[in-house]
């Protein structure tokens, strides 16, 4: 295990007090820090704790070993605050166990109960894991309570043993990974929220570049954060004039009166850096960049002034943000759109999304908590939101549209959690079908970015609408609504019989179920209801019902235990009382969620005041309230399942994965195909089930291979299947023959691939026709933002053509096992239907398991493409398989960092 300086290994990461550390490998020129580290920072009771005495010597010697050079079995990580070193952590194997290595740890003292030491040693598990080591092992005092504390908070297993004042410490790092991933998140989310204090709850704010021209950007947010009420100490930055929108102006942030803890940059790109720099120096927490356009240079220069000075970005490209927390009362946003207080999280990467929202959420009278417009998000993201909305007290519901993402998996990790404390609703922006265009194996075809965006939102709980609108209008719902339980069925209950028929329709689209109602409900709905009236499932009162009819009728499906949801779809009448009346005189919240369809509304959305107080969602259109609903059924289902365990394989070699890839790719440095036989390989390591075959160099090797099956039993009924580097889709190229009954046709089949393919062709796979059973596709693509992405569907050579397939992130759980089965329009099929048994679903829940590990073990792993798997009652196996490589280093997306690597300090 040699590590040596690399200043691009360096990331920056948050303490627990919000403060920005970096994070890198200790070299040769860091020998002064380390010293001083060790002989300046820490006093002699720390240093006789962490030497088991008082030495001289020891801080010197500590700095030769660390410092002396890459070495073998050594690693070592130092922490960086504004340019000094403020802790370390090492490890170095033990001789006579290599799988082991001696821990030890430094931090100053003006740094200690910062979770300096913790952050130090969740970085160099990671590392440590990556080469091999599956525990640490340390000797401390008896009385370093400070240190045994450390161990025990780590969310590791800790075993100790005590002999003569000391401990023998092991901590194993080949343990159950969710607990220690839950320790890491809490951990967190403590330091985040901490770091966005400044940023969302400032106490004081320098706008710099307020213009004293009207409209401009700089004077709009000025005039906004006092308008706003704002009552903190608030200053104007101008070179240039002595007074913007009432306010004083300074010449600079190093003329100002105070250090604020925010400050807001409306400057051109090319003063940015300058100006972040002025105020990192000068102790400024946090800043929101509002323009745009930085080049390269420029970003990197801010980048590093926000890691070494400690201070949160939003931006750039933002147009601000808001909060309505009454004890901040803090405006600073440049759009036109009326900002209401109120429970709403809104973040969004567009501004003009943002101005679009906020007008439709005010046109609904939804206030929000906060309001952010994340830009460009060099820094702060959506996952840092949600984390604050976490814990404010204020929000309940969460609203975000999100371009792009940095750590997919990080997110989604506090998507779950958050999502079973309020509803996270995003629009899906960015969807696109060219990811299908040049794919190369099935399962890449079938992992196009909405699908992989899919996969992330489903297994989050979040709910992905495709608009601006759809998003408000669900959000409407669920504010005001309760959520659908049971199985989400639907009754519909009209007053005209069109209106009724196009809302059960647009039901019916949503995939929502209206069921028969039970004789004895139709016969009670019959009695309340006028001569002529429909009591099935729609319901048509006719337009002649009286109020006290309608009354009857809603209450009645309300308490009929088949229904879970009334959608009730009036129109106007000149026969009697107007039916929304009657709707509103009941509460606004019942058993079941009840919405209102009014076709005759001019806004596609709104709320009605019922009597008791509350609200009652209106759509104008039957297709816009079907889709909220399914969206509210969906979030129901959601919360209904348990938390699930992680998916287990059975069987896993991930180091003899790990060499192979290792082999190959030492072998192919820029990746590619594996072969035939090293797919059977790296497939035998997680007992991936693959047919007999072999592999055959020549006619003679085909013949010999021919002679071999039919001994095992496989005599006329052979596959020859041909086999070049490149080769992908083999039918499709005519590289396989099937149904070969002799030793004489297999040999002729491969002369044949010899003539078609000359010398590409590299060899052929000979193996025996596998029984018949119904043809699926499994897979693994690896996203280079999402990370693995594990497929299932229909397969087969028309596997493109059914497009039906289900995918999820890896890691799976038990959970996801079932779930992508059943979500397939296939799925009768493999679960069975009368005369039919079902496929060995056992045997398929462990080829997903199996894949899952496989690819979360091997960041190589680029794709893996089983394709057609023969699945039957009595088990499955793949008759073709690929696998690609790519070289493609560790990475371990749940490790805490902060979004853009840095240079170093």
């Amino acid at each position: 295990m040699t590590i040596a300086h690399q200043p691009s290994q360096a990331v920056a990461a948050l303490l627990a007090d919000g403060t920005t550390a970096v994070i890198r490998p200790l070299g040769a020129a860091d020998h002064r820090a380390v010293l001083a580290l060790h002989a300046d920072r820490m006093s002699e009771e720390s240093r006789r704790l962490r030497f088991f005495g008082h030495s001289r010597r020891a801080p010197w010697l500590t700095a030769d070993r660390l410092c002396a050079g890459p070495r073998d079995g050594l690693l070592a990580l130092g922490a960086w605050v504004g340019g000094e070193l403020i802790g370390e952590a090492d490890c170095e194997r033990l001789d006579d166990r290599p799988d082991h290595a001696e821990l030890a740890l430094a931090v100053a003292d003006a740094w200690q109960h910062h979770g300096v030491g913790t952050l130090l040693l969740e970085h160099l598990v990671a590392a440590a894991r990556r080469q091999g080591v599956t525990a640490f092992e340390a000797d401390t005092l008896a009385g370093n309570r400070q240190v045994h504390r450390l161990f025990t908070d780590l969310g590791l297993p800790v075993q100790r043993s005590y002999e003569q004042g000391e401990v023998r410490v092991t901590v194993p790092l080949d343990v159950d990974a969710e607990a220690y991933r839950a320790a890491v998140d809490e951990r967190g989310r403590t330091a985040d929220v901490a770091s966005l204090a400044t940023l969302l709850k400032p106490r004081s704010i320098a706008v710099v570049g307020a213009s004293r021209r009207p409209g401009s950007v700089g004077q709009t947010v000025l005039r906004k954060i006092r308008q706003g009420g704002f009552t903190g100490p608030l200053w104007a930055v101008n070179p240039s004039a002595d007074r913007v929108a009432d306010e004083p102006c300074h010449p600079s942030v190093t003329m100002l009166p105070e250090v604020p803890e925010l400050a807001v940059l409306a400057v051109p790109a090319a003063a940015v850096p300058t100006v972040a720099e002025e105020c990192g120096s000068l102790g400024v927490r946090a800043l929101v960049v509002l323009g745009s356009g930085l080049d390269a240079e420029q970003a990197d220069r801010l980048l590093h002034a926000c890691r070494r000075s400690s201070m949160r970005l939003l931006g750039p490209n933002s147009m601000g943000l808001a909060q309505t927390d009454p004890a901040v009362r803090l405006d600073a946003e440049f759009g036109g759109a009326p900002l209401l207080p109120g429970t709403a999280g809104v973040a969004v990467q567009s501004g003009g999304v943002g101005i679009a929202l906020l007008e439709r959420l005010a046109d609904l009278e939804i206030g929000v908590s906060s309001f952010v417009s994340l830009g460009d998000k060099y820094d702060v993201s959506g996952n840092d939101l949600l984390q604050w909305w976490e814990q404010d007290r204020r929000t309940d519901l969460a609203l975000l549209h999100l371009e792009s993402f940095g750590s997919p998996r990080a997110f989604s990790r506090t998507a779950r959690r958050v999502s079973r404390r309020m509803p996270v609703l995003t629009v899906d922006a960015g969807r696109s079908a060219a990811g299908r265009r040049g794919a190369a194996s099935h399962t890449a075809a079938a992992a196009t970015p909405t699908v992989t965006r899919e996969a992330l939102f489903r297994q989050a709980g979040i709910t992905a609408t495709r608009s601006i609108a759809e998003l408000v209008e669900t959000a409407a719902l669920l504010r005001a609504q309760p959520l659908p339980a049971g199985r989400g069925a639907v009754a519909v209950l009209s007053n005209a019989g069109g209106i009724g028929v196009l809302t059960a329709d647009a039901c019916a689209e949503a995939g929502l179920a209206l069921p028969t109602l039970a004789p004895g409900a139709v016969d009670a709905l019959t009695a309340v209801l006028p001569d002529g009236a429909a009591a099935a499932n729609p319901v048509d009162t006719t337009a002649a019902v009286a109020g006290d009819e309608l009354a009857a009728a809603i209450a009645q499906l309300v308490d009929n235990r088949q229904v879970d949801a009334l959608l009730v779809a009036l129109v106007p009448t000149a026969l009697g009382p107007d039916p929304v009346q009657t709707l509103l005189a009941g509460p606004a919240v019942r058993r079941i969620p009840v919405v209102a369809v009014l076709a005759d509304q001019d806004v596609p959305v709104r709320y009605l005041p019922c009597a008791d107080g509350g609200q009652l969602p209106a759509f104008a259109d039957p297709v816009a309230a079907a889709r909220a609903l399914a969206h509210a059924r969906d979030r129901a289902r959601w919360l209904a399942e348990p938390v699930a365990a992680p998916a287990v394989a059975d069987t896993a070699d991930p180091v003899a994965a790990q060499h192979l890839a290792a082999a190959y790719l030492a072998a192919h440095p820029d990746g590619g195909w594996l072969d035939p036989a090293d797919t059977a390989d790296l497939l035998a390591c997680y007992d991936l089930p693959l047919t007999s075959a072999i592999w055959a160099r020549s006619e003679q090797d085909a013949a010999l291979a021919a002679r071999t099956l039919a001994r095992l039993g496989h005599e006329g009924r052979l596959a020859l299947k041909a086999y070049w580097p490149e080769q992908v889709h083999k039918s499709a190229a005519g590289a396989v023959r099937t149904g070969l009954r002799s030793e004489a046709e297999v040999c002729a089949a491969y002369r044949e691939f010899e003539t078609a393919f000359g010398a590409r062709m590299v060899g052929a796979v000979v193996q025996p026709m596998a029984a018949p059973g119904l043809e699926l596709l499994a897979g693994v693509v690896q996203d280079r933002v999402f990370g693995p992405l594990v497929v299932c569907g229909l397969g087969g050579t028309a596997t493109d053509v059914l497009d039906d397939r289900s995918a999820r992130l890896a890691p799976l759980t038990v959970r996801d096992l079932s779930t992508m089965i059943g979500e397939l329009r296939g799925a009768p099929l493999l679960l069975g239907r009368p005369g039919t048994p079902p496929v060995d679903l056992a045997a398929l829940h462990r080829v997903l398991a199996g894949l899952s590990r496989l690819a979360t073990d091997l960041p190589q792993l680029a794709e893996v493409d089983l394709n057609p798997l023969i699945c039957a009652p009595g088990g499955l196996v793949a008759v073709d398989a690929r696998i690609r490589l790519e070289p493609r280093p560790a990475f371990d997306p749940y490790l805490r960092r902060l979004r853009r690597p840095v240079t170093g300090e």
